[in-house]
């Protein structure tokens, strides 16, 4: 296999950008292989579009027709598990869109299955994993370059949605059909990047506010807060109502700190002495001739780094990426079995809210399947999940 057949599964907003910077051939060692959608206006969109590429309007059908190597999966949050696991089951590479489910118990499914073939590729779409922001802030993190973390504070109200944008479609912004509001549709990458890099929490507590400010059944605004295994506490804002919303990231540490702002800019705070050095030899007097005017430089260092993005470029590295390991056995950016992690920070998020109180990690699973479904038949418009 020179180049990677790529079976797109949902031409859609994702499903098209991805049509489209491998149509245009910004995606090393990919083409796009066929396209699925079960829209049959969006057939007419692919003829014109990409006319020699094969359209079929059953998934299955397009996994059986020779066609296609891998596929990625554009499709609702729900459906990415059982098509994850049907196209590995038929020896297709699969790249699942995050998040890679609604649910802990069904994706620890598709891990499960994904983990008999282990000469296929399984990835997920976390693009931010490639970020080169975040991926210096894993390495600073990784490195103990601030030591060990005490607190992480992660605000990213940056997700403005009008009303509109959730009339847009019936699914959207229901238990039944999205399986959630902005945990599950905005803020995936923002919650796998804070476990990729600080960490699981082993302890959520929340306050949740559902159809807040948007007249919707799920959460428009999340207050979480987490505590570590060594201690360290943490505090996850995220909402869609914040027109002059903020992007706001800090870790502190003994010896040090480090702030993101608006995922542009990286500034570290470095301590000359770890704070439980300062604490163990300074007196008030010390204090206060160097926190009341004095010169902080004997204290700690600043370095900023600042990074600029094009848009799409790390969608493309993650394609690349795919595409590299299932032709070379480069190492991917994102496992598969990663997608896991996110999802059960947002299942528990979500689980602390419902039952008022604050939800150790793991929780029972099917606990929070049972109160999902109390949200699904209120809906009154989707069957509940097994």
């Amino acid at each position: 296999m020179k180049q990677v057949r790529l079976g797109i599964v949902g031409l859609g907003a994702q499903g098209g950008t991805y049509a489209g910077f491998i149509s245009e051939g910004k995606v090393k060692n990919m083409v796009i292989g066929a396209i699925c959608d079960n829209d049959p206006d969006k057939k007419a969109v692919a003829a014109e579009k990409y006319p020699n590429v094969p359209f079929y309007d059953n998934y299955t059908k397009m996994l059986e027709s020779g066609d296609v190597d891998a596929v990625v999966t554009c499709v609702p949050h729900y459906l990415h598990p059982e098509m994850g696991i049907e196209a590995l089951s038929k020896n297709i590479h699969a790249l699942v869109e995050k998040p890679a489910g609604v649910y802990t118990k069904q994706v620890k499914e598709l891990n499960e299955f994904a983990a008999t073939k282990p000469d296929l590729t399984y990835a997920i779409m976390f693009n931010q994993r490639t970020n080169p922001l975040y991926q210096k802030l894993k390495e600073l993190i990784d490195s103990e370059e601030i030591g060990s973390i005490r607190r992480t504070n992660w605000m990213i109200t940056t997700w403005w949605r009008p009303q509109g944008y959730y009339n847009q479609s019936e699914w959207r912004a229901t238990w039944g059909g999205e399986g959630g509001g902005v945990l599950v549709n905005q803020a995936p990458h923002q919650i796998d990047l804070l476990q990729w890099i600080c960490g699981m929490p082993k302890k959520v507590s929340s306050t949740v506010k559902y159809g807040y400010q948007r007249d919707i059944a799920v959460e428009d605004e999340v207050t979480a807060v987490f505590e570590y295994e060594n201690g360290a506490t943490g505090v996850f804002v995220t909402c869609t109502h914040d027109v002059l919303g903020t992007d706001r990231f800090e870790i502190l540490g003994d010896n040090g700190k480090i702030v993101v702002d608006d995922s542009k800019k990286i500034t570290i705070k470095k301590l000359h002495k770890p704070e439980p050095e300062m604490n163990a030899t300074m007196n008030m007097q010390d204090v206060m001739s160097i926190f009341m005017g004095g010169d902080t430089s004997d204290i700690y260092s600043t370095e900023e780094i600042v990074f600029e993005s094009v848009w799409g470029g790390q969608h493309i590295a993650v394609l690349e990426n795919f595409a590299a390991n299932i032709l070379d056995g480069t190492p991917l950016v994102a496992l598969g079995s990663d997608g896991i992690n996110g999802v059960a920070l947002a299942n528990a998020i979500h689980l602390s809210s419902w039952l008022g109180k604050e939800v150790e990690l793991p929780f029972d699973e099917e606990l929070f399947l049972a109160e999902l479904n109390k949200k699904i038949e209120e809906e009154g418009k989707y069957p509940v999940r097994k």
